[in-house]
C-alpha cells in the first residue's frame, strides 16, 4: 500500500528512552498507511454531512461535568492537571466502541468514556493546536488494548474495512492469537448503565515532566458498587436511557485513579498485558461530579458529534507514551479533519 504524507499532517512522535518508550521498525510510514486506510474508509462510507468517527461513533451520551482534583496529594503525583483542590469543568462523552453508527446497543461490544477539561492553561503537545485550553483523557471498558505493532494494525484495518469476505473471516490471522483473545475481550461485553461502570486507559502515559517524571495509567471508576439490572426488554439505545433515566433523578460520583509503574517490567509498548495491581496499586487523584441534567437534545448531541477527542491534546506533564499512542498523534488528528471537511464543520474550542 502507498504511503501519503498530507501537507497537514502532524510530526510523528519521537520516543522517551528513560521511560522505556522504543519505535517499532517504519512506525512512522505504517502510522500515515493506517490513517490513509482510515480516511479511505470513512471517505467511502459516508456522504458528504454526515461522517462519523471511525471507532466510537455511536455516544450513548454527552454530558457537562466537574472534575474535582482531591486536595491533599502525594508531590509525585500533584503534576500536571493534578493541582491539589483545583477544580475544572468538563465534557464526557460515553459511546460504544463497534464502527457502526446504527449498531443496536443490546450487541456485545467495548465501551469508551472521554473527558475533555477546560480551563486548563498551558502550551498543549500538538502542534496545531497549542494554545488549546483543555486536556483530554480517553478510555475504555478494558484494562488492555488489542495490539502493539503497528504492523499488525494496519492489517487488521486494511481486512476490517474490506468488503471482501475472506478478509473479515482472516482478521485473527492479522491480530496473531493473544490479540484476537484481547478483541474478543474487549468487545464481549454488555453493560446495563455506561455510568457503572469502570474505564481504563489501558495504555499509558506520562506524569510530570524532567528528571522525576513516571510512567503511569489512569482509571475511572464509580464511586459506589450500585448496578442496574440489565432490562429483560432491551431497545437499540438502551444504554442511553439508562443514562437518562440516572441523571433525571440524581448526580453520579465516580472517581479518577492513577496507576504509577513500579517495576521496568512493565512496558510502557506493551499494551495488551495489565500492569499487576497488587505491585503497582492505584491511587485516587479526583472525582467527577456529574449532575443531574437532560442532556439528550438536537444542541447537546450535535456537539458531542462535532467535538473532538484525542490522547495528545494534552499538557507535556501527560504525555502519551508507547506505539499505540504515537500511532494516535497522526491517526486521530487527520480523522478528525476529515470529518470535520466533510460535514463543513469547525472543531468546536476551546
Amino acid at each position: 500500500m502507498s504511503t501519503t504524507r498530507h501537507p497537514s499532517d502532524l510530526p510523528y512522535p519521537s520516543v522517551d528512552e528513560m521511560l522505556g518508550e522504543a519505535l517499532y521498525p517504519h512506525e512512522s510510514d505504517l502510522a500515515l498507511q493506517i490513517a490513509d486506510a482510515i480516511e479511505k474508509s470513512i471517505r467511502e462510507q459516508y456522504r458528504p454531512g454526515q461522517a462519523r468517527r471511525d471507532a466510537h461513533p455511536k455516544a450513548t451520551g454527552f454530558v457537562e461535568a466537574e472534575f474535582r482534583v482531591n486536595d491533599s496529594l502525594a508531590p509525585s503525583l500533584a503534576q500536571g492537571v493534578f493541582v491539589p483542590g483545583k477544580v475544572y469543568q468538563a465534557w464526557i462523552r460515553f459511546s460504544n466502541g463497534a464502527g457502526d453508527p446504527t449498531r443496536s446497543d443490546d450487541n456485545d461490544d467495548g465501551r469508551g468514556m472521554a473527558i475533555k477539561l477546560l480551563g486548563v492553561p498551558g502550551p498543549k503537545l500538538l502542534e496545531n493546536d497549542r494554545e488549546a485550553t483543555s486536556q483530554d483523557f480517553v478510555m475504555i471498558n478494558h484494562p488492555v488494548f488489542l495490539a502493539n505493532d503497528p504492523h499488525r494494525y494496519l492489517s487488521l484495518v486494511e481486512k476490517a474495512s474490506s468488503g471482501r469476505l475472506l478478509d473479515k473471516v482472516t482478521i485473527p490471522f492479522a491480530l496473531g492469537l493473544k490479540g484476537t483473545l484481547r478483541a474478543k475481550e474487549i468487545s464481549s461485553g454488555k453493560i446495563s448503565n455506561p455510568l457503572q461502570v469502570r474505564y481504563f486507559s489501558a495504555v499509558p502515559y506520562q506524569l510530570g515532566v524532567g528528571a522525576e517524571r513516571q510512567a503511569i495509567k489512569f482509571s475511572v471508576m464509580p464511586a459506589t458498587a450500585e448496578v442496574d439490572p440489565m432490562p429483560a426488554q432491551r431497545g437499540p439505545d438502551y444504554l442511553r436511557e439508562a443514562m437518562k433515566r440516572t441523571l433525571a433523578e440524581r448526580d453520579v460520583v465516580l472517581k479518577f485513579l492513577v496507576q504509577p509503574r513500579t517495576s521496568d517490567s512493565m512496558s510502557v509498548e506493551d499494551s495488551m498485558t495489565a500492569w499487576d495491581e497488587a505491585q503497582a496499586p492505584f491511587f485516587e487523584v479526583a472525582s467527577i461530579h456529574i449532575p443531574r441534567q437532560e442532556f439528550d437534545t438536537p444542541e447537546r448531541n450535535r456537539l458531542g458529534e462535532d467535538i473532538a477527542y484525542s490522547p495528545w491534546h494534552s499538557l507535556p506533564e501527560h504525555r502519551p507514551l508507547g506505539s499505540t499512542n504515537r500511532l494516535r498523534k497522526l491517526i486521530y488528528d487527520r480523522i478528525s479533519r476529515v470529518r470535520h471537511e466533510m460535514n463543513s464543520v469547525e472543531q468546536p474550542g476551546p
